[in-house]
């Protein structure tokens, strides 16, 4: 039983890694597709295959999440049939640097905090309004095992995922008497261009980070947050953490030679 058929999914961060991939696994269930990002061309391009592949409606902003004027203007320039938005995918976010936290620049620290939080903020409070007018939707937060421990050189992504996770279920309790679930998940090692922003471009390092390790690929989370979401609605899941095999927590990888 397909329970997203003609939903309407807004994505942030859509048009790489896990939010590519949730735009393409809900795509082929034959829901329609509120795609954001920084980037017009890569949404442009996005948009044209999963139209010619599957025939959706699909509708792109280009957003900075990091923005709150510019998220909540480009919210309400939506087309009324785009405003009743089933499932909000809070998947935008990012990590710079492996630093001891005192070592980390001003702009690599605000970048983290404004996407990973208030991006996330910013976004849910222009969308969840909207939800409330029909009593109905689904808020699915990206967060990540390292919200869970902090591990060396993580502090401040990690004290970022952590927000995520006190966020979602505090919005959770906000929306606890109404039709409104609120899943966060967490993956631990996902295969993206992650590493590769984290070390600013130094692909032998990204590289390194998934090295002797099966790593997560973004397909793997997106099956999850389409399994999560197509459940029946009397069951929500609250938190989903998933890892590869090999990987214990955010810290304890045993890897191959």
């Amino acid at each position: 039983m397909n329970n997203l058929y003609g939903k309407t999914i807004f994505i942030t961060g859509a048009t790489k890694g896990i939010g590519r991939s949730c735009a393409l696994a809900y795509a082929e269930k034959g829901a329609n597709l509120i795609l954001t990002a920084r980037s017009s061309d890569l949404l442009d391009s996005l948009k044209e295959e999963l139209i010619r592949k599957y025939g959706i409606r699909v509708h792109t902003l280009v957003i900075d999440v990091r923005n709150s004027k510019d998220v909540e203007d480009k919210v309400k320039s939506l087309p009324e049939s785009f405003k009743k938005i089933d499932i909000l995918i809070n998947n935008a976010g990012l990590a710079l640097g492996l630093d001891k936290v005192y070592l980390a620049s001003p702009t690599d620290i605000d970048t983290v905090i404004d996407t990973n939080i208030k991006g996330m903020l910013y976004v849910t409070s222009a969308i969840v309004p909207l939800m409330l007018k029909n009593n109905s939707g689904y808020v699915v937060n990206i967060g990540s095992i390292a919200g869970d421990a902090a591990y060396a050189g993580g502090a401040i992504y990690c004290a970022s995922k952590a927000a995520v996770k006190t966020f979602s279920d505090g919005l959770r309790i906000d929306l606890v008497d109404s039709n409104i679930r609120v899943t966060n998940i967490k993956p631990g090692l996902v295969e993206t261009e992650f590493s590769k922003v984290r070390f600013k471009g130094d692909l032998e390092k990204a590289n390194n980070t998934y090295k002797g390790i099966d790593a997560l690929t973004p397909d793997d989370v997106a099956n999850v947050v389409i399994y999560a979401t197509g459940l029946p609605e009397n069951i929500q899941l609250t938190e989903i953490a998933m890892t590869p095999n090999h990987q214990a927590d955010g810290r304890t990888v045993h890897r191959e030679n």
